[in-house]
């Protein structure tokens, strides 16, 4: 199984790319986390939100690899712990399709792509930078991947 996971946005800080690369890299040979950067529509006055949105929308339907799971996140998603989310990658797993984990832009997704999801995800209850989201999320699926292989990296 392959994890990819989708962003809006580019140009992260070097914090960002250096600590998902170092989650990411951690991640075993049969379930890599590959990053996917899409750009992000330009902002201005001319344009609306939800044509904004929209424009992503394309790029995102584009970014999505055939046949996979889609995990959007999503403030409106499903809670999980750290273990839910583990037992969730090993349905995953046994399901055997590749998963793409979609982080949207600074509006949020336009709702034909949250409507195409498999799984509207929550990360967390505060509003975050979308690079810390992107650590942040790169750190629990690499925690839930230890704590299915019985590494002492996630403790109970």
């Amino acid at each position: 199984m392959r994890l990819w996971l989708l962003t809006v946005g580019q140009r992260m800080p070097n914090w960002v790319d250096e600590a998902y690369a170092d989650y990411a890299k951690r991640l075993p040979s049969e379930m890599p986390l590959q990053l996917k950067e899409i750009r992000a529509e330009a902002r201005r006055s001319s344009i609306s939100s939800d044509a904004a949105m929209e424009r992503e929308a394309v790029r995102i339907d584009a970014a999505i690899p055939p046949g996979c799971r889609l995990v959007v996140l999503d403030e409106t998603g499903q809670r999980l712990t750290t273990t839910a989310l583990a037992a969730e990658m090993q349905r995953w797993r046994q399901d055997g399709r590749d998963v793409a984990l979609l982080i949207g832009g600074a509006d949020g997704l336009a709702p034909r792509i949250k409507q195409r999801a498999d799984m509207l995800l929550r990360l967390s209850d505060f509003t975050l930078p979308h690079g810390l989201a992107r650590v942040l999320l790169a750190e629990q699926i690499y925690r839930a991947h230890t704590l299915l292989a019985g590494h002492p990296y996630h403790r109970v």
